[in-house]
């Protein structure tokens, strides 16, 4: 089920029984999954941009595929973009791809230092993840806290807002799925509260929960993390 930040019905879940929706046929569609948080990165791009109307959302079943998905994107992975003929993927691309193909608010800053500051930030994020996951997975918390540690640093960098770079960006977008299921995990997982110590973190989840282009792409944590736990960690 949506969460209460979502205020429109959402499409429903395809799965293998579903028939595949039209390919090409000139309409904008986004490959997805409501529990994915890559996935999420770009509802929430789509969102902040105001693209809702303009981009179809068409979810998809991780754990019963459509056999038809994989014709659509060989990969088989959400998310995945249809425009112009084509389908494209991986979720930090396609934020680019929204950037220099959609109107509405930009997602990457024009500022030169923002945007090599942004660049070294999301090139970051799978490094962040994988010490989270470690120590989710029963390695020692030492990287975790270091990975947790410069996200606070990083929010430090700017001061002219709440956000990495000051004011919201694609660089937001990147960590908010992932920080949104860490945070629940490993305060059930480990007792550990990532917002100890960590005043700008803190802040940062309470001004990403104000944001509407992110209360919409929320799903219920509950089915979140137990996703996350079934399919990440195999608990």
């Amino acid at each position: 089920m949506a969460a209460s930040g979502a205020k429109v019905a959402l499409p429903p879940t395809l799965d293998s029984k579903s028939p595949q929706p039209p390919l090409f046929d000139g309409t904008t569609r986004l490959y997805t999954a409501y529990t994915c948080p890559y996935a999420q990165r770009v509802w929430i791009g789509l969102n902040y941009k105001g693209l809702q109307d303009k981009i179809q959302l068409v979810p998809i079943s991780l754990d019963d595929k459509p056999t038809w998905y994989k014709d659509v994107y060989p990969p088989a992975k959400v998310p995945a973009l249809e425009h112009n003929n084509e389908v494209k993927g991986e979720s930090l691309d396609l934020l680019k791809y929204l950037d220099s193909h959609f109107e509405g608010p930009k997602l990457f800053p024009d500022d030169p230092a923002k945007r090599e500051f942004a660049e070294e930030i999301l090139a970051y994020a799978g490094t962040f993840g994988g010490a989270v996951l470690s120590h989710l997975k029963g390695g020692p918390n030492s990287e975790m806290i270091a990975a947790l540690d410069k996200l606070e640093e990083a929010l430090a960098k700017f001061d002219d807002g709440p956000f990495f770079l000051g004011q919201f960006s694609a660089v937001d977008i990147a960590y908010a799925p992932f920080v949104e299921r860490f945070q629940p995990l490993l305060l059930e997982l480990k007792n550990y509260d990532i917002t100890s110590g960590r005043p700008k973190l803190g802040t940062w989840i309470e001004e990403l929960n104000k944001l509407d282009a992110y209360k919409k792409s929320k799903w219920d944590i509950n089915e979140l993390t137990s996703a996350f736990k079934r399919r990440v960690l195999g608990l």
